[in-house]
């Protein structure tokens, strides 16, 4: 490649169209489907841990709670709120959005919502963890253990991939014939 010639991004429309004979609502469309798979996985995870959570309020122990457990307790439920509405807004976005020609924008928009949710869920889970050891062990052992939990939880959801691909080199994929 020339001097000065900037590399195609390794997944972008020029490299899509070159090496995998996608054009770029092809691309588009195909991203979209990813993400409303990967948006089912979690969507549905959060909304039953939500419902749980609705029910504790309820239950008879929930009155044995200090002040500090119900604080808790309200972040985590609030945590899972956000992020049941966050991994939805894509699927409610696409709907409002429907044949208007808005496919790539909402594609970088889902991406987004779905990463925002993802980090409400990771503080649901550690906060969950948070209420229920604090309840059975005590304290310090539910914030040790998760403050552990969080800590694999980041380094599994953010360290792996952005070391993966900080490290990545380009897919040196054979244009394919037209």
């Amino acid at each position: 490649m020339p001097t000065g010639t900037p590399t195609p991004v390794v997944g972008g429309d020029e490299w899509n169209t070159r090496c995998r004979d996608e054009e770029p609502m092809q691309r588009a469309d195909r991203n979209f489907a990813e993400l409303l798979q990967e948006l089912r996985v979690l969507a549905t995870s959060v909304q039953i841990l939500f419902g749980f959570l609705l029910t504790l309020a309820l239950s008879a122990r929930f009155d044995g709670l200090d002040t500090t457990q119900r604080w808790v307790f309200t972040a985590t439920l609030t945590f899972a709120a956000l992020s049941s509405t966050l991994l939805i807004a894509p699927v409610a976005t696409h709907r409002l959005l429907f044949q208007r020609g808005h496919k790539r924008e909402l594609v970088r928009a889902g991406h987004r919502m779905a990463v925002a949710g993802m980090a409400f869920l990771a503080l649901t889970l550690s906060a969950g963890l948070l209420l229920v050891l604090d309840v059975a062990l005590g304290r310090w052992p539910a914030m040790i253990m998760t403050g552990g939990l969080f800590a694999v939880t980041s380094a599994l959801w953010v360290g792996v991939p952005l070391r993966l691909r900080r490290r990545g080199r380009p897919v040196r994929a054979q244009p394919t014939g037209r």
